[in-house]
This record gives C-alpha cells, sequence and structure tokens, in this order.
C-alpha cells in the first residue's frame, strides 16, 4: 500500500512565518498563487495543548484550500513524518514594509 505524501510548506505573512503541513501543493490557476489544501494538525493528544500550534488551527479553521503567493514562499518539502505546525514572529520585521512585487505580463517582457 503506498503512503499518502505528506509536504511543510514555509511562507511569510505579515511579518510572521508560518510552518504548516498538509497533503496536497500545487501551482494554483491564479496566476502567481501556490494551492495548499488538506491542511494537517497534531491531534494525537488532547490532554496536552501546544499554543504556537493551536493558534496555526484556530487561524485556518474552516479553511480548505489556501493560495499563497509565490514571492511568500520559503520552502516546500515532501516530508516522511508530520511535526508541529508552528507561527514565528520575525524579529524586527514589525518595522518593514514590503514593497509590491511585479507580475510578469505581455506588456512589460516583449518575449511573452
Amino acid at each position: 500500500m503506498t503512503a499518502r505524501k505528506l509536504y511543510k510548506v514555509i511562507f511569510s505573512n505579515q511579518g510572521k512565518t508560518y510552518e504548516v503541513y498538509t497533503r496536497a501543493v500545487q501551482q494554483a490557476d491564479i496566476y502567481g498563487f501556490v494551492e495548499i489544501e488538506e491542511l494537517l494538525f497534531g491531534e494525537k493528544s488532547t490532554l496536552l495543548v501546544d499554543p504556537a500550534e493551536e493558534q496555526l488551527k484556530n487561524e485556518f479553521s474552516g479553511v480548505t484550500r489556501s493560495y499563497i503567493p509565490f514571492h511568500s514562499v520559503i520552502r516546500i518539502d515532501e516530508v516522511e513524518k508530520e511535526g508541529r505546525g508552528k507561527i514565528l514572529q520575525l524579529a524586527g520585521a514589525d518595522n518593514i514594509t514590503h514593497l509590491p512585487h511585479p507580475i510578469l505580463n505581455k506588456k512589460s517582457d516583449p518575449e511573452l
């Protein structure tokens, strides 16, 4: 029997780094986005609650599919075992404003 694939996706969003585990990752139909589905949260024990993972679970509650901009993705790994998802605050990121990234189109790139 073949085991289902498991991915760890790390991306940045509003000065925070997110690490989530998911069963499906693909290029989205929306240009410039990565699509992730079937988010996994470690529910092995209801006795012990991890506050970092609980925050992540609350943020993605009710979400069946999420679209992440390409430029926000830091890393995507296919992994063997699920770990704990987390949200990390980037040091000094509260005073940084990111410039929008240009999206290539036929007008800006004559070779397209």
